[in-house]
């Protein structure tokens, strides 16, 4: 199986958590923008975290993360469903930074800078659910642990982790979300916050052959943990060639018909994939004629 997250209870529902691998997700990811090793990082957590919120949105919708960012990479999106598929791209994918000389490790902090977080959550009502919070580290986890905990009055712990190999592959990836509920025990509470600082990375963990089940067999011991759901998941978008076409018919048909006029074929290129699509003058025609 590739990459999957799972699903689970605790404390006999005192503690919701998910846990995912996306060495997978990451690598396409990597693989369709070209991204340095500093954007795979950064864009990497962003889709592992979107990944488990998007298993929040029981009942369909589409959830979007996006770093609002004022450091060199220029910000990141992500967007997921309930069913697995996440996508997501980084403005300047190519942003290069040295290494941290503090930890050796790259950094992501440096490359996102200051800025802000929003969740948006459309569930196809009329008005989408917008929540926003100020960036505290531009690490990414700690970031959404913020949010949580302003936004949505959550106490949450999340962890994510990407490690780029020496060739700047992704080597590994994946994180946790744990959350306690309103009727959260002080035990609970204070066993999980135990459990919580024996883990050093989540990318040692599964480097050393860990899944995410052993993952919260770690966060969650002596709590009871239940798993509830393993699902699937992957970098997935669904760009098409009629999106791109309506995308087109917005621009105006003033504007469509000069482009044809200059008798040259336009390229589109999908900002979450990469995908390139050519159009030509006779399909600008088509689509002003409508």
């Amino acid at each position: 199986m590739g990459d999957y997250i799972v699903r689970a209870t605790a404390g006999k529902g005192q503690i919701r958590a998910f846990a995912a691998t996306a060495r997978d997700m990451a690598e396409t990811a990597r693989k369709n923008h070209n991204t340095s090793p500093v954007a795979t990082a950064a864009l990497g957590r962003l889709l592992t975290a979107g990944a488990m919120m998007g298993q929040m949105m029981k009942g369909g919708g589409l959830l979007t993360l996006q770093i609002l960012a004022e450091g060199p990479i220029g910000g990141l999106t992500v967007t997921s469903d309930s069913e697995g598929h996440v996508k997501g791209y980084a403005v300047n994918p190519r942003v290069m930074l040295p290494i941290r000389e503090t930890d050796h490790k790259l950094d992501v902090a440096g490359a996102v800078g200051e800025g802000y977080l929003r969740v948006i959550r459309d569930l196809g009502l009329k008005e989408p659910y917008i929540g926003e919070t100020k960036l505290v580290s531009g690490e990414i986890a700690e970031d959404i642990t913020y949010y949580y905990a302003q936004s949505e009055q959550t106490p949450s712990a999340v962890g994510l982790g990407v490690l780029v190999a020496k060739e700047n592959t992704v080597s590994q990836a994946g994180g946790f979300i744990v959350q306690l509920m309103p009727d959260a025990t002080e035990e609970a509470v204070s066993r999980l916050e135990q459990n919580l600082s024996g883990i050093s990375s989540v990318t040692d963990i599964y480097a050393g052959g860990g899944t995410p089940e052993d993952l919260l067999g770690m966060l969650l011991e002596g709590l009871e943990l239940e798993i509830l759901e393993k699902k699937e998941t992957a970098f997935a978008c669904d760009c098409s060639p009629a999106k791109i076409e309506k995308a087109l018919i917005s621009v105006g048909r003033k504007d469509l018909t000069e482009m044809a006029q200059e008798g040259k074929e336009i390229e589109m290129c999908c900002s979450f994939c990469g995908r390139k699509y050519i159009i030509s003058p006779e399909k600008l025609n088509q689509l002003a004629a409508l």
